[in-house]
This record gives C-alpha cells, structure tokens and sequence, in this order.
C-alpha cells in the first residue's frame, strides 16, 4: 500500500475565506489581521506548512507552486528524499527568496515555484528522475519524473491556466510518464487546471491509461497500471490551523489525497 498525497501550496502563503482580508496596507507590512473567523498572515507559514505536510500520512508527496527555498529543509522534516523541477519565475534566486521570506503576499508568485517529489517509507527512494519541457510559453512548465524503489513511477506537474494549452501539456506529460513507466504501475498527479466536464482532457488520459479523476477538481492523482482507492480531496478545515481561536487556512487549493495497491491489477475508474 503506497499512500500518495498532491498539493499546490499557493508559494507558502494562506488563502482566508472571509472577503476584506489581505489588503495592500497588510501586505507592505507584513501585518496578520482578524476577521471574525479566520486570520490573514502576511508572513512567513513555513512552518505551520511543513508541520502539515510531515505529519499526515504519506509515502509520496507531489507538490506544486513550492518555494524552492523550502526544498532542503521539507526534505529534514519529513524524513523524504526528494526530486525538484523548477517552473516559472526563478530568476533572481536568492534575493527574491529572502524577499518572499518576509512578505509572501507582496511577492506572491515572483519568488519563483517548483514541482516537488518527495517519497518516504514503504516508497523507497528516487532511482532514476528527469525533468521534462512542456512548454516555455506563456510561462515555463515541467513535468517532474521520478522512479521510486517500489517500482511506482511517479509525474508531478502543473498544467498552463489556458485548457487547450493545458490539454496539450496533460498529453505530453500523460506520454512522457508513460514512456519511462514501460508497463509498470505509474501516478500522474498535480494540478492539471482543468476539471472533469469541461475539457476532453481526462476521457484522452484514461485511453492512455490515467484514470480516476475526482469531478469537479483540478487537483488530481491518476493511476495507471495498479489497483487503488478513490482519491479523496480533502475538506477545507482540514488544512487549517487554529491560532488564537481563528482558523489559518493554508494554501487555495486543498490536498488530495488516495491510496495505491501495486500488489493488485488495474480496475479501470
């Protein structure tokens, strides 16, 4: 059993439900304000984030919109080996990290992301990895490619915003995936931008074997060549923090999350 989680973790910052949070004054000043349920922190949740993340039950890990500071250090605090590949916006490096550092919701996305791969456990560690192209426009995106001592071949990614863009890109990472599993259990997860019923982009992935999208989500974790559990995205307190009798609600995407049987053949979704 190889449990496997996904998450876009919005470059480390927190996403309140309430309206009116997260001015610009809030931002400048890296201030936290008080709504009447929830908290808007203009700092740093690198821990509160990596907490999560190393304590929920997990053997793979697929992380989008990852500040690629944290690399290292989610690599300590979860006890994982890990494979990176940078997306969009890392041009300046240290400089912006250290500006992200200390106002994330001023920087935002120009801190840079990446596509991270973590595994741990009953996965083993990364054998083989590669980084695949998928487009440089309008903005860099690339498949993260890893092969787990499980024999479970594994693609991060994070798809263009634009659906035929995205389709084509889900295609290419769909082939690429594939290519290197050559007949072994392989996982294609992220956030692919595109939800069931409004692209043909999940129907073409489960012809190429990918199968079992969530409706309604971008968020996904497809199986090709073994049994697994439905995926499960996870309700929204459950990525909450509660500081001072408000809720911290990390990230604007919610993980999901399945289970994989490699013992067991493919079922279809």
């Amino acid at each position: 059993m190889i449990r496997v989680l996904t998450w876009n973790l919005f470059h480390g910052r927190d996403a309140p439900p309430e309206p009116g949070l997260g001015g610009l004054s809030a931002r400048v000043r890296a201030e936290t304000e008080r709504g009447n349920t929830h908290l808007q922190v203009s700092g740093d949740l690198s821990s509160e984030f990596h907490s999560l993340i190393a304590d929920t039950p997990w053997e793979i890990c697929l992380l989008q919109e990852c500040p690629p500071r944290w690399r290292r250090s989610l690599e300590r605090s979860c006890g994982a080996e890990s494979f990176e590949a940078r997306t969009s916006r890392n041009w300046f490096g240290p400089l912006s990290g250290a500006l992200a550092k200390r106002r994330p919701d001023l920087i935002a996305s120009w801190e840079g992301g990446s596509n991270l791969i973590l595994t741990r456990g009953a996965a083993g560690g990364i054998v083989a990895s590669e980084s695949v192209m998928l487009t440089r426009v309008p903005e860099r995106r690339r498949l993260a490619l890893a092969r787990t001592d499980c024999g479970l071949v594994v693609g991060c990614l994070h798809l263009s915003t634009d659906r035929q863009q995205a389709l084509r890109e889900s295609l290419l990472a769909a082939t690429a995936t594939d290519g290197w599993a050559r007949g072994a259990p392989a996982l294609l997860g992220g956030d692919f931008n595109l939800r069931t019923g409004e692209s043909s982009a999940y129907e073409t992935l489960a012809l190429l074997g990918f199968e079992g999208a969530i409706s309604g989500s971008i968020d996904q974790l497809l199986v090709s060549g073994a049994g697994s559990e439905p995926a499960m995205r996870w309700r929204e307190v459950e990525r909450e923090v509660i500081v001072d009798d408000l809720a911290l609600r990390l990230s604007d995407h919610a993980p999901v999350s399945r289970v994989i049987h490699l013992d067991r053949p493919s079922t279809g979704a």
